[in-house]
């Protein structure tokens, strides 16, 4: 049995003294009596007790009625009614107090202990909901998304403060009010309305998600992407009493995106133009020794011929001919060269290569992620910048890891593992380290896969690590590759700390 302290309000002082005495012999602890309702109000409050027992007449011009209901606003304490009268009115103003329980006069011992036992159940259950309650409401705002709730009719029951904010209705002014009127949402393309997914919940019985490219309209007209889902509420017979829904402003989310496929669109781009200058480069090595043959052989036919020359003009004038358009060859050569070529960076741009490696990882996360690749980083602390142009450092993590990434893309048995690390070399130095799981390297061919052309792949053109060691000597560093002691590849550039 609960132990409590109790409070009697009883204008008869004999059926008081009774009340209190079967109380104490069950183990409950009478913090006072009071006749009058002024003096029951003032005691619960200084008193504090766990539950009232109110005679519903009283001794002065207020019933126990209008005391009960004082204590029950100004203290949040149970009531028990004891009394002699049950009409119904009685009974209709009682109940508007919430009593936790009517016992009529008069009664036996066993009646009033059952019914202080079951007031003071129900007050505890009635404590651990209003506090579950609380938990649940201060969780729901304060978390970083919004969330309204709805009743079976799609109308509010509950706003949480983002909420709030993104569609510019307050809980008071919205509840009660359809869905349909606070969550307003357009197609963006269409610029036509919605359906609401608590509709689509509570038809289908399911969470439900919102369709893509779908637009808030706030209060003030103010438009914003969102995305959301919806869920039903179920009650304890399976029954679905309403719906909730959690969205989210993805504004900043369409611009870290927006951003992510400008940073993508500036590599490829900055590939592309290096693959260029590395294709126009080895053109003009592979061009420019057979055009300068062609140029002296042609030079010296023209001086053994020129001895008969009023008989060979034709001959000369073809031989000019010849020459001239293998000048004009060389000439094209020359100037693809100077277009395309890989020249030696003028940026002065103070790089922090943990950063560069962080910056790529978000580019290629998609791609470790779906080639089920586990990546590790070990990255040394305070590692000191250098001086260069970040745009093309990125190029050679991007074109190390994407190697890496694709020569683990065979390995069926075993874990793929990407370990990228970072450290001072010599003190002078800072080295990257890219180190993969993959097929590894062929020992005879290990030098070559820098090479222009040089490929082990059946859709590579053999430029990617072609052009990152170009990037990498012309800021000053070293870029090889190592076979590891177990499975995989280690590749590994060094630049100079930056003044």
């Amino acid at each position: 049995m609960t132990r409590a302290r109790i409070l009697i309000v009883e204008d008869d002082r004999v059926v008081a003294r009774d009340i209190q005495q079967q109380l104490t012999r069950a183990g409950h602890a009478v913090v006072g009596v009071a006749s009058r309702a002024e003096d029951a109000v003032q005691l619960a409050i200084l008193a504090e007790p766990q539950l009232v027992l109110m005679d519903v007449r009283l001794e002065g011009g207020t019933d126990g009625i209008e005391a009960a209901g004082q204590i029950r606003e100004r203290c949040g304490i149970p009531v028990v009614y004891l009394t002699a009268y049950a009409d119904d009115k009685t009974l209709q103003r009682a109940g508007v107090t919430e009593p936790f329980g009517y016992l009529l006069k008069p009664f036996e011992d066993s009646q009033l202990r059952t019914a202080v036992e079951m007031a003071l159940y129900k007050d505890a259950a009635d404590r651990k909901l209003r506090a579950s309650e609380r938990r649940y409401a201060v969780t729901l705002s304060s978390i970083g998304d919004a969330v309204i709730a709805t009743d079976e009719n799609l109308k509010v029951t509950f706003m949480n403060p983002v909420a709030e904010t993104l569609t510019g209705w307050s809980l008071r002014d919205a509840a009660g009010l359809p869905l349909a009127d606070v969550f307003r949402i357009i197609n963006e393309d269409s610029r036509q309305p919605v359906e609401n997914p608590a509709a689509n919940v509570l038809r289908s019985g399911m969470i439900v998600g919102l369709a893509n490219h779908s637009i808030l309209v706030a209060r003030d007209g103010r438009e914003r992407p969102i995305d959301d889902c919806g869920s039903p509420i179920i009650d304890d017979r399976g029954a679905i009493t309403g719906a909730v829904l959690v969205f989210r402003d993805i504004t900043q989310r369409r611009q870290m995106d927006s951003a992510l496929r400008r940073a993508q669109a500036e590599l490829v781009n900055a590939a592309q133009r290096m693959t260029m200058g590395e294709l126009a480069a080895a053109i003009a090595h592979e061009v420019s020794q057979p055009l300068s043959g062609i140029i002296i052989t042609a030079g010296t036919s023209l001086r053994l011929l020129a001895v008969d020359a009023p008989d060979l003009e034709e001959v000369r004038s073809n031989t000019r001919r010849t020459i001239d358009d293998a000048q004009r060859a060389a000439d094209v050569i020359a100037r693809l060269r100077t277009l395309f070529g890989q020249r030696e960076s003028d940026a002065n741009e103070t790089v922090d290569l943990n950063n560069t490696i962080q910056e790529v990882i978000v580019l290629t996360r998609n791609d470790i992620q779906k080639s089920d690749v586990t990546l590790h980083l070990a990255l040394a602390a305070d590692l000191p910048t250098v001086v260069g142009d970040r745009l093309q450092l990125q190029q050679v993590v991007l074109n190390l890891i994407t190697n890496s990434i694709q020569a683990m893309s065979s390995v069926e048995n075993g874990p793929r593992e990407l370990v990228l690390g970072s450290r001072v070399d010599d003190g002078h130095m800072v080295q990257v380290s890219v180190r993969d799981s993959g097929i590894g390297l062929d020992p005879a061919n290990t030098d070559r896969i820098f090479e222009p052309f040089y490929t082990t792949k059946s859709d590579g053109m053999g430029m990617g690590l072609s052009i990152s060691r170009s990037i990498v000597e012309n800021h000053g560093g070293r870029l090889w590759a190592a076979s590891n002691d177990g499975r995989g590849a280690t590749f590994f550039f060094t630049l100079p700390v930056g003044a």
